[in-house]
């Protein structure tokens, strides 16, 4: 059957979610839009989480277990949860694809399992679904995800092989000294002092430490202590992030985080506590599955991009099987579709929700998980 007539169903989709927007761990609306869709298709689900939907479509002749994945969150705004990163374009297409699947049942070989996924912008629903067993319990061989962005052209596909998308962590530093008068430094131990050759000192961790060859960012976003122009400081804050895509620079990056608060303090005589929080792993595609969509939709389809410092939680989920994310091609100048994503007038063209349908499709078709 042709998928040609779900293009107008996943626009609806897209405009019925995006009117329904909510920010991480709050998606009560989406979700039960979405259960609401499924029950209407007679698909089967669960419900983890709270609002994370996830179930599987069996073939009837089965070699393997295929996961597709969605984001379902939004994003803050002056107007309130909107979704400015097209996870409400994410939803629609795995909407499509089931309905697509749903259709064809009597064609489906292999087993296909969906995720709608809360929290991808807050703190990782992925990592918590992966903890809670969802891939174990269904048998999942390899997962897909896609995200809508606007640096590529629609009609195109932004994906490689190995590092796609960097890992990231952040960390708050406290430094504390000793407050006095301005005019008499040398009863006191200056905080700012201190602060200001930190701050250049970590500088050094990616410019002497780490290979040129990797790719890593340091930096410092925030600066804030003191209260008074004439009084020595006696607490600054440093606030910061570092992002990299080989997890032995990270752990490289916080092991040299750590040995310079414990330099700083016997060289100064001051107090360094240091607060290190993980966020997500780099998004690292499996080769042969990369080989595989290639074949699958065309290698003139494929701009190979070199590897990006955003970050995505779909990391998770290959730490357990292998996976492949993609980025699905939604610059259209033309039509002024050109704005970044988590820009307040982002907006994409829904053609491209039927581009990353027919992607979906000619995977499937190649894997012969799904009869021609």
């Amino acid at each position: 059957m042709e998928i040609i007539h779900l293009d107008e169903i996943m626009r609806n989709h897209r405009h019925n979610l995006h009117e329904i927007a909510e920010l991480s761990h709050v998606e009560f609306k989406t979700a039960k839009y979405i259960r609401d869709y499924l029950d209407k298709l007679g698909v089967e689900y669960e419900t983890l989480l709270e609002t994370a939907t996830v179930g599987i479509i069996k073939g009837k002749n089965p070699k393997k277990t295929i996961a597709f994945r969605s984001d379902i969150d939004a994003l803050p705004s002056p107007k309130g949860a909107e979704h400015l990163c097209g996870h409400d374009g994410h939803m629609s297409i795995l909407l499509g694809l089931i309905e697509y699947i749903v259709e064809n049942k009597e064609k489906l070989n292999d087993n296909i399992v969906f995720i709608f996924q809360p929290a991808e912008e807050d703190t990782g629903g992925a990592e918590r679904l992966v903890k809670a067993g969802v891939l174990k319990k269904y048998n999942v061989d390899e997962i897909y995800g896609l995200h809508i962005h606007p640096d590529f052209e629609e009609g195109y596909v932004g994906c490689k092989a190995g590092y796609l998308m960097a890992q990231n962590g952040e960390f708050n530093i406290d430094i504390i000294g000793k407050g006095g008068h301005g005019a008499i430094p040398q009863n006191a131990t200056d905080a700012v002092l201190i602060g200001a050759d930190f701050v250049t000192s970590l500088q050094s961790i990616i410019s002497r430490n780490i290979d040129p060859m990797e790719g890593a960012v340091l930096t410092i976003g925030k600066i804030s202590g003191g209260t008074a122009r004439n009084i020595i400081a006696e607490k600054v804050r440093l606030e910061g992030t570092m992002r990299c895509f080989n997890p032995q620079v990270y752990d490289e990056m916080i092991n040299r985080i750590k040995a310079f608060s414990k330099g700083f303090e016997a060289s100064y005589n001051c107090k360094v506590d240091v607060e290190l929080i993980d966020g997500y792993l780099s998004v690292n595609n499996d080769e042969k599955l990369f080989d595989e969509f290639v074949k699958a939709i065309g290698k003139e389809k494929i701009v190979k991009t070199s590897p990006l410092m955003i970050s995505e939680d779909f990391s998770f989920y290959q730490r357990e099987v292998p996976g492949l994310f993609f980025m699905l091609g939604a610059r259209n100048e033309e039509k002024g579709y050109v704005n970044a994503l988590h820009n307040l007038n982002f907006n994409f063209n829904e053609d491209i929700l039927i581009n990353g349908l027919k992607i979906y499709e000619s995977l499937l078709k190649y894997k012969k998980s799904i009869e021609l």
